[in-house]
């Protein structure tokens, strides 16, 4: 009798631990279907570690956080590669679609215009919104100034006390249709001229005409 229940006992107690694995094994293969791609994978948090070359998306939902390996960073996100780890980093601009960098974007969301890496409501100043392309033109696009040219006073380089200088610039591109004129392109400031010219002329009462009119100036 003791031995009929000994092997009954024995018998119970085996297949509560194949129960006990059956469980378990089908616990571990529900959890490892959303650790798709882990490393390491925890049953709270998600994936900690990722395989190579996919990027760890993290994100918070309340005060817990998630993680999952993704092969592209999904929008508002951009993918940083390291050493040991390669992350989805979330663009600084909550306007910004995707960025090249933190805070450089690439695409704006709707309703918001790209320009210079930056999403505006509005398009800047001198800049016109293009809305097959939702980015913001810039309406003249100037070429560089030229160097100061020499300082001079109605012809003349020397003799005077004060002349004026001047530099220029062109316009490279702008838009057919201009609301806002293309920045200046001239520039003149006030100079000191050479007192002496070479012939042995200087400024003073041997040329009042020049002299007069810059002290007017």
């Amino acid at each position: 009798m003791q031995w009929i229940l000994f092997m009954l006992l024995l018998f119970i107690n085996s297949m509560e631990m194949r129960m006990q694995k059956r469980r378990k094994k089908q616990a571990s293969a529900g959890f490892f279907e959303n650790c798709t791609g882990c490393v390491m994978c925890s049953e709270d948090n998600g994936c900690i570690a990722c395989q190579q070359r996919l990027f760890l998306l993290i994100w918070r939902d309340g005060i817990r956080q998630y993680g999952a390996c993704v092969h592209a960073c999904p929008p508002g996100y951009f993918g940083l590669r390291g050493q040991e780890v390669n992350r989805c980093t979330k663009c600084r601009s909550p306007s910004c679609e995707s960025c090249f960098s933190k805070d450089f974007c690439m695409k704006c969301k709707e309703k918001f215009y790209l320009h210079k890496g930056k999403c505006f409501s509005t398009c800047p100043p001198n800049t016109t919104a293009q809305a097959s392309t939702r980015e913001c033109q810039e309406m003249c696009e100037m070429g560089p100034w030229s160097e100061w040219s020499l300082c001079s006073n109605e012809g003349r380089t020397c003799g005077c006390k004060w002349g004026s200088k001047i530099r220029t610039r062109e316009v490279i591109r702008s838009t057919r249709e201009e609301v806002v004129p293309c920045p200046a392109l001239l520039e003149s400031r006030k100079c000191r001229m050479r007192k002496h010219c070479s012939g042995g002329e200087e400024w003073g009462s041997s040329q009042p005409l020049c002299c007069e009119h810059l002290a007017v100036a």
